[in-house]
């Protein structure tokens, strides 16, 4: 595909936290995902990244997603996924599990004896 074709992928635009890893960057870097379609993402951080690496995401809801920098401005970049994900997932709260953070917590019950009256 070319770059007018890529162009033509549905995209979200969102704002949510992940962690990344950069072939031949130590450690991981938290990122912010501006927006995100089955087949990339484009995020933020203040590290340094270069087209072409290698670069894993941990998206929520999903897990780690293998993918390539296909470009870098500013501060901003792109990752190509290697194999198609549903950004739908990611946009779904959080799940509730071993490695959930202490501060997600599961959505309000709806209806039954814990249910929120309107007033």
């Amino acid at each position: 595909m070319d770059n007018s074709e890529h162009r033509q992928i549905a995209r979200d635009s969102l704002f949510v936290m992940a962690d990344l890893r950069i072939d031949g960057i130590e450690g991981e870097q938290r990122v912010r995902v501006r927006n995100l379609s089955s087949g990339g993402m484009m995020a933020e951080c203040t590290t340094i990244v270069q087209r072409g690496q290698l670069a894993w995401t941990n998206l929520r809801n999903i897990g780690w997603v293998e993918g390539s920098v296909a470009w870098v401005q500013e501060g901003r970049f792109g990752v190509a996924f290697r194999e198609e994900i549903d950004p739908i997932v990611v946009r779904a709260p959080a799940v509730p599990g071993e490695t959930t953070p202490r501060f997600v917590r599961p959505p309000l019950a709806t209806g039954g004896a814990g249910a929120l009256r309107k007033i």
